[in-house]
């Protein structure tokens, strides 16, 4: 795919090798304030590319190099994700702007890049997260409106198959505690995500299962464990042994 070139100078060195791909949407008013931002020393941010609304590609920093994209957080036990990742900021407004839609060739783009860079760093499919999954009390990027079925689809992700389960709430503040909790906490830590509980419902834990909801059941983000969320999570773990 054609490339364009706009060097950041927002990077450092890799600790290690890349394990992680990380999915982002700029939260700005276009293309080309992200890139400004991205290129900016004084923000300190950056990352390995954009993607424009019309499916245009551009590379800020090198793969091999470590771009500032993944701030705090951690997944699966890696908490320096800049180190172990590459960083694509997909542009659209996100939350602050009503959450516009994707456009279909900006992610016929996504899916082709992120194809290419999963095979080049042989990312596994659990590997293929959002900004709020590593960092779910911060970040709500890219948002409940990113198409992640239609990723996985084409070999980016994982996807559950349909589950059946009720909304009834089983757990969420002042409901339930103790040893289903604790396995449900320890499906999602299997998952990825970093330090979900264990046997008790916290604020951390409402951040992480609202992360989860975020991308696995879009059409209800709450933050609790009813039936359908708790045989998502049991079918989410499954994909990623």
């Amino acid at each position: 795919m054609d490339i364009a070139e706009r060097q950041s100078p927002n990077f450092n060195a890799r600790s290690g090798p890349v394990s992680i791909l990380v999915l982002h949407y700029t939260g700005m008013d276009d293309g080309a304030a992200a890139i400004e931002r991205l290129c900016d020393p004084k923000a300190g941010v950056s990352s390995h590319y954009v993607v424009d609304e019309d499916g245009s590609v551009t590379r800020l920093v090198a793969e091999d190099k470590r771009a500032w994209h993944a701030g705090a957080g951690a997944w699966r036990g890696e908490t320096d994700v800049n180190s172990a990742s590459v960083g694509i900021e997909i542009v659209n407004g996100g939350h602050c702007y009503g959450l516009p839609a994707f456009a279909q060739h900006q992610i016929d783009a996504v899916i082709a890049l992120s194809r290419a860079i999963i095979d080049r760093h042989d990312i596994a499919p659990s590997g293929v997260i959002g900004h709020s999954d590593l960092a779910p009390e911060r970040k709500l990027d890219p948002g409940e409106r990113f198409p992640w079925r239609v990723l996985a689809k084409a070999g980016v992700g994982v996807w559950p198959q349909a589950v059946n389960g009720d909304r009834t709430v089983r757990h969420g503040p002042g409901r339930g505690s103790g040893d289903a909790l604790t396995k449900l906490q320890g499906r999602l830590r299997a998952i990825g995500y970093a330090e979900p509980g264990q046997g008790d419902y916290t604020a951390r834990t409402r951040a992480v299962v609202a992360a989860f909801q975020r991308r696995f059941r879009p059409s209800a983000v709450d933050g609790l464990i009813d039936g359908e969320t708790a045989r998502l999570i049991e079918a989410v773990e499954s994909l990623t042994r």
